[in-house]
């Protein structure tokens, strides 16, 4: 077990460098000067040249690549380019609004796509194992962003139930949960329908196990084997996918957060990308590969638990 973890922390360790060197390079990815794209046509030369030497786009490449990795290991991401806030302050003021998005979306997608895909399996090729199937595609091939637009106009405009915009008092839980329900919905339907049908698929390959025909021989009820024989053991490989569901849960929140209008990670990055605000891009970029990552590591270091019999020597190979 010290073996594996300390192998998936360098392998981590490895990703984020690789994150750090991509996001240090980012000024010089972009076509055009970054300086004159945030300045604006109208700026004057000295101006140009003071922002470009702040920026410290006037050294090499590897000089800004290994001064930014520095920093950020410090845990200085730089400061917003228009206010000199320092980004590591701006990050923290919203990045609890998008993990509660994400783990709120996360959850609601597993409550519902995990005992759809398990009823499923127990009723195969039945009518209600096809209904759900199309339900299911039906869900897997809606994009975030439509699903988000047809809760706003239905519940928000047409119905008037849930607020449209922003976050809520924070301080208030019921108001919270009311701005949180309709973002969190958008962002789980796609997740619903894939849990499904995984869920499905993985318990039906259980269910042909030896072990599961034992112990109908042995006259369980459907509810003791679904539950607690066969669900634990289906949920193994659904528990990678939710490792990565978290992390693009964290890093496609944009889109539900600017249609919602969310002051989250994502609507920060997107208006910094609007402005040209390139150090509030790579700092925010950084986080958000932070979290998918380690959201990745905690999913593979979770197999173990589930299921005793799986050895870390196995998930290693």
């Amino acid at each position: 077990m010290g073996y594996y973890l300390l192998k998936r922390l360098l392998m981590t360790a490895l990703v984020i460098l690789a994150a750090m060197f991509f996001l240090g390079s980012l000024s010089h990815l972009i076509p055009g000067d970054p300086v004159k794209l945030m300045l604006g046509p109208r700026a004057k030369p000295d101006m140009i040249e003071r922002v470009r030497v702040e920026m410290e786009l006037d050294k090499p490449v590897v000089i800004q690549v290994f001064h930014f990795a520095k920093n950020a290991l410090r845990g200085d991401l730089g400061n917003d380019f228009i206010t000199k806030t320092p980004v590591t302050r701006l990050i923290a003021s919203v990045l609890p609004h998008t993990i509660y998005l994400a783990v709120f979306s996360l959850l609601l997608a597993s409550l519902i796509g995990i005992p759809l895909g398990v009823f499923s399996a127990f009723r195969p090729n039945s009518w209600i194992d096809r209904l759900t199937s199309i339900f299911s595609v039906s869900l897997i091939t809606m994009p975030t962003f439509v699903a988000a637009l047809l809760l706003l106009l239905l519940f928000a405009v047409q119905l008037r139930l849930l607020p449209a915009i922003g976050v809520g008092d924070p301080k208030d839980p019921i108001d919270y949960l009311k701005h949180l329900i309709l973002p969190a919905t958008a962002m789980a339907v796609t997740w619903i329908g894939y849990l499904a049908r995984l869920v499905r698929a993985s318990t039906l390959e259980i269910l042909n196990a030896n072990y599961i025909r034992t112990a109908y021989a042995y006259g369980l009820t459907e509810r003791v084997i679904s539950y607690k024989y066969a669900l634990k053991n289906s949920l193994i490989p659904t528990v990678a996918v939710l490792g990565v569901g978290l992390g693009n849960l964290l890093g496609g929140a944009i889109f539900v957060e600017v249609i919602f209008a969310r002051p989250g990670l994502g609507y920060l990055i997107y208006q910094a990308e609007m402005n040209r605000n390139y150090p509030i891009v790579r700092g925010g970029t950084l986080i958000v590969a932070l979290l998918f990552v380690f959201a990745n590591l905690l999913a593979d270091l979770s197999y173990h638990y589930l299921d005793p019999r799986i050895q870390i020597a196995k998930l290693d190979s």
